[in-house]
């Protein structure tokens, strides 16, 4: 693109708009240099590794794009004054609003006094409880770094307009963090809330921390109106039959993981989902007598990793002419990070979920990227891949939603209005869970990614049994299946449904003993064969463009449970017959 203006000349190179390619620096893009060898500290973004060799330039990114941050966000709690006199039940219920009354968030953590010392991080002004520069300082540091001076209004106006589409500023970089920075917080912009909405913190949430069995004994059902008809009062009778049926397994002294694996394949009621989570995934002890001490150790042990992680020497700090602090943003790139690690988390947690207005808020964000670095800089033989960032939001949005009356958390809410016990709960939850979900498939991220080329073959050749017309109609037009299911192996599936469904899958998949690992391959199958009727009507380019953007926006619950139904008749029917299926596919390539 050239633009002329008074002689000169502005010349923008823009990469290719493949949905398949994601940066891996926010500089604009430069040749590698010669002679260097492959360094295996570099990450590199598995979940589009192979999707290279396709070179669709003309397809169309299958993800919205990231907003343009806000200017400013505000931050406060419409909490009930301390001291003042209130009945009972309301005494500890806190208003957690999405568009709260403006106030420092520095001292939102003082407000509720949880007598926890370890659960606050102090750090300077401008900066996070980490040392990391705080958001306005990035965006006043990347204001400074200037922009053509010499494009009149017209033309700057245009040029904005033009490369708004393709997210990339004035001087050609795309617009994302610097390396040395946190990710760029995405803003958009809410629905207003209301004066009274807003989330409810439950009362007892200090008794949830401390044992989340408490939570079963808030379980309340509301009673249905008068003019419910029968099939609403027999099914609101049935879940009240299950949701006590979990009880009753979960307050245990010792829990049955047998049992509770065996009640969860069908389903887990959201009011117990959290709890029953953390016992599947062995994080939380069966035994009743060692749940709390471990749960408190166990939490304790990730603050204190976090704290290791993201340690800054207090040497080097003060400037060696003025004698005075240095800014944040210099501080940052001293911070003694994985610059690599760290710049590719930072890109992509803003790009995780960006329709849900959750993972909007800084305080999310900031949680999520703490999360992925200590698993990244303690499993140095993967490190961080691209799609392990969509794979910790069940677990973050799950959890949360176990300290907040409000069964919908996804909007009306900014978690940075939580007390600070309860949103560090979460995070470390979350990281100890997602720690137990990747030990099962974690050749899926190490190099050259053995797990998922598996995956991938053992799909081909499960397809060729189920479904033996797609099979070869995807052979006639040249499609591979590495081409679109490798998406579907490193990701779960969550990029191709959303996040609700994605857990009601995840209930499933914790009841079988390898649900990630090997029931998610006939997932995965019963998922292709779904669309067999339009894909064998199209032609290589339409397929690829159809399996990229799958008609699943409106899918609900139900339609999870019937993909899982058919799965799980796959599994009954070709599991342990690995050798016949090999037989198969070594006699097609033979043919071929």
């Amino acid at each position: 693109m050239r633009i002329f203006k008074e002689g000169q000349v502005l010349l923008i190179s823009i990469r290719s708009s493949s949905p398949f390619w994601k940066s891996k620096s926010s500089s604009p893009w430069r040749p590698p240099p010669k002679n260097k060898g492959f360094d295996p500290s570099v990450p590199v973004g598995a979940a589009y590794s192979h999707a290279d060799m396709l070179k669709y330039e003309d397809i169309p990114a299958s993800r919205p794009r990231t907003p343009p941050p806000l200017s400013h966000r505000s931050r406060s709690s419409n909490t009930l004054p301390a001291g003042k006199p209130t009945n009972s039940s309301t005494s500890s219920l806190h208003l957690v609003s999405s568009n709260p009354a403006p106030r420092n968030s520095r001292n939102w953590s003082a407000d509720y006094d949880d007598g926890d010392p370890n659960g606050s991080f102090e750090g300077l002004d401008d900066e996070d409880e980490f040392g990391l520069p705080s958001i306005a300082t990035s965006r006043r540091a990347a204001r400074r770094t200037g922009e053509p001076s010499y494009l009149g209004d017209d033309s700057r106006r245009t040029l904005e307009k033009e490369l708004g589409y393709l997210n990339v500023g004035l001087l050609g970089h795309r617009k994302r963090a610097n390396s040395s920075d946190i990710a760029e917080e995405r803003g958009p912009v809410y629905p207003s809330a209301k004066k009274q909405e807003g989330k409810i913190l439950r009362p007892q949430y200090k008794e949830i921390l401390t044992d989340p069995m408490n939570a079963l004994h808030l379980i309340s059902h509301p009673a249905l109106p008068s003019s419910a008809t029968s099939k609403e009062v027999d099914a609101n009778s049935m879940r009240i039959s299950r949701i006590n049926k979990f009880k009753r397994l979960l307050q245990a002294s010792s829990i049955s993981p047998t049992d509770l694996r065996a009640a969860a394949w069908s389903g887990l009621p959201e009011e117990v989902r959290a709890i029953s989570w953390q016992v599947l995934l062995g994080y939380l002890p069966t035994s009743s007598e060692r749940r709390v001490a471990t749960l408190e150790r166990k939490r304790k042990e990730y603050i204190e990793g976090v704290r290791k992680a993201f340690e800054k020497s207090t040497t080097g700090l003060l400037s060696p002419v003025s004698g005075r602090m240095k800014s944040a943003y210099s501080q940052g790139r001293n911070r003694g990070l994985d610059e690599n690690v760290w710049h590719q988390i930072s890109i992509d947690v803003p790009r995780t979920s960006p329709h849900i207005e959750l993972y909007g808020y800084e305080a999310t964000q900031r949680s999520l990227e703490r999360i992925l670095y200590l698993w990244a800089i303690r499993h140095p033989t993967s490190g961080y891949v691209q799609g392990i960032n969509d794979l910790v939001t069940p677990f973050w949005q799950v959890f949360l939603g176990m300290y907040i009356t409000d069964t919908n958390i996804e909007t009306g809410m900014d978690p940075g209005q939580l007390p600070r016990s309860v949103l560090d709960a979460v995070e470390a939850d979350s990281y100890w869970c997602l720690t137990k979900l990747l030990d099962g498939i974690q050749d899926n991220y190490i190099v050259a990614q053995p797990g998922i080329v598996r995956q991938v073959g053992a799909l081909r050749d499960l397809t060729h049994r189920i479904d033996g017309v797609l099979a070869k109609h995807l052979e006639r037009e040249g499609v591979e299946f590495m081409q679109f299911s490798f998406r579907w192996m490193n990701c779960l599936l969550m990029r191709e449904v959303n996040v609700r469904c994605t857990i009601r899958m995840w209930d499933t998949y914790m009841a079988e003993e390898q649900g990630f690992s090997e029931f998610h391959l006939y997932v995965c199958a019963a998922f292709l064969v779904k669309w067999t009727e339009p894909l064998i009507k199209m032609d290589f380019q339409e397929i690829m463009m159809f399996l990229q953007a799958l008609p699943t926006r409106d899918w609900t619950e139900k339609d999870i449970e019937l993909l899982l139904s058919e799965a799980f008749i796959w599994q009954s029917l070709f599991r342990g017959s690995s050798a016949h299926l090999k037989n198969s596919s070594s006699a097609s390539y033979s043919n071929s």
